[in-house]
């Protein structure tokens, strides 16, 4: 059965609206909420950037059914995995087992803050490799001594961890990604429907005899009785969403996001993000994603404004129209 999530866009919200807007989506009856993990918002128009970590604490108390997940955290550069292993640990304790440990190979938008280069993506995908073993192994409890070629641990222990371990999804954008991480990771976690990354994910698993794993991805929308006003305010605050992620992961402040998207017209953004009251063809857009093999589908209202409005009167019934639509199996 297909799982519909909602997003806690740190980046357009304050931490406080997002503990809100958690507890009523979790009561609208969305199946999960991811949250992004940034130190930036991609543009200023979006006006936000609280910590992820502290925010979903506040979520996981809040909160008693509804999964939770990071999507996506970065433990190479701003964090070292050590540390991203303890925080992790502490969350899937305080959610009683409901997160999910989503990681990713970062932007530099984020990781420039702690005034270390921004490494080229071949060796963003080798830091993010060692990181993730690095995690898995002190989420057992033990403790662990590593030396690896871009991190050292030096006898680390996790002190408090779930009795099950927290599960990891990891971000991947292409044949060579899901090459290094299926057998590594719990979940996928991507941003196009392609269904060839999703077979060979689910081909790598099978041939290491591995249990089939949830394939999550994450799709912006603009609602809005008003359907110049909703592309209007995706055109504000989204539009850097097309550029595409070789762009994004490289480009360093949100100054060179708002020159990088000058060109990029409200049409166009209309044109790739659903806008405006009709929820069919909001479930016309997500569907591509099921139709390519995906589990879990996690929806982002775009705008802080609109987002109380969006929960009382059109999330309950797009769940209910996407379910009706969706797999059932």
């Amino acid at each position: 059965m297909t799982r519909f999530g909602y997003t806690l866009m740190t980046e357009q919200s304050g931490p406080k609206e997002l503990v809100r807007y958690a507890v009523e989506a979790e009561r609208t009856g969305f199946d999960f909420e991811v949250s992004s993990d940034h130190y930036f918002p991609w543009l200023d128009t979006q006006g936000h950037s609280s910590y992820a970590w502290s925010m979903l604490g506040a979520v996981a108390h809040a909160t008693e059914r509804v999964d939770l997940m990071t999507y996506v955290t970065c433990p190479t550069v701003r964090y070292h995995p050590a540390v991203v292993a303890q925080k992790a640990a502490t969350l899937g304790l305080l959610s009683d087992g409901r997160f999910t440990l989503g990681l990713g190979a970062g932007e530099n938008l984020n990781e420039h803050v702690v005034g270390k280069r921004w490494p080229a993506v071949d060796e963003r995908h080798a830091m993010l490799t060692e990181a993730v073993d690095i995690i898995t192994e002190l989420f057992t409890g033990d403790f662990l001594t590593y030396e690896g070629h871009h991190f050292r641990v030096d006898s680390a222990r996790v002190w408090d961890v779930p009795d099950e371990p927290v599960q990891i999804g990891v971000a991947v954008s292409g044949e060579q990604s899901v090459g290094q991480f299926a057998t590594l990771a719990d979940h996928l976690i991507t941003t196009e429907p392609k269904a060839g990354l999703l077979e060979q994910w689910d081909a790598l698993r099978a041939e290491a005899s591995l249990e089939p794993s949830r394939k999550i991805a994450q799709i912006p929308i603009s609602w809005d009785p008003d359907a110049d006003a909703a592309v209007r305010r995706a055109h504000e605050q989204f539009r850097w969403f097309g550029l595409g992620w070789p762009v994004n992961a490289n480009l360093p402040t949100t100054e060179s996001f708002t020159h990088a998207s000058s060109f990029v017209r409200p049409d166009d953004v209309a044109q790739s993000i659903p806008c405006g009251p009709d929820l069919d063809a909001v479930v016309e857009s997500v569907s591509t994603y099921w139709e390519a093999g995906f589990t879990d589908i996690a929806i982002v209202q775009i705008g802080d404004e609109k987002q109380q409005q969006f929960l009382d009167e059109a999330a309950g019934p797009l769940l209910e129209k996407l379910r009706a639509a969706a797999p059932s199996s």
